[in-house]
């Protein structure tokens, strides 16, 4: 079983296996998702948020949290702006837009990476990095 990070305090939520969550989430501290979530679960950015989405559990919907560990199945978009951990059993069928990524052998994104750096850099960096490309690279 996947486990959060150590050092976090605070009450957990438990989302078993079996259940069936229909609607929208919204936590403060550590929620382990057994079970399956047919919305979007959307943490606040403390330290303390953690999402760990374990091996058989399912989120159809937006993930935003601070830390996030997926070793079961994600079906929508994940924004991590903490860490990000791809366990061997992680299924992502969305993009993945992280801070600090750890992947493990076996995990699958279906989707794009992107880093959470580069997107805040926005245009201006793919625009400076074409600047320094040969003409014949910048033209493809």
């Amino acid at each position: 079983m996947t486990t959060a990070p150590q050092g976090l305090e605070g009450s957990a939520t438990l989302i078993a296996s079996g259940t069936r969550l229909v609607g929208n989430i919204n936590f403060s501290s550590q929620i382990y998702i057994h079970g399956i979530v047919d919305g979007d679960v959307v943490g606040e950015e403390t330290d303390a948020a953690v999402l760990i989405v374990c091996e058989g559990g399912v989120v159809r919907g937006e993930v935003r949290a601070p830390n996030v560990v997926v070793d079961g199945s994600v079906e929508g978009n994940v924004y991590a702006s903490g860490k990000l951990e791809l366990a061997s059993k992680a299924r992502i069928n969305g993009d993945v837009h992280y801070n600090l990524v750890e992947m493990q052998l076996g995990s699958v994104v279906n989707g794009r990476m992107v880093s959470l750096a580069e997107e805040l850099a926005g245009p201006r960096a793919d625009k400076a990095a074409a600047q320094h490309k040969p003409a014949a690279q910048a033209a493809s």
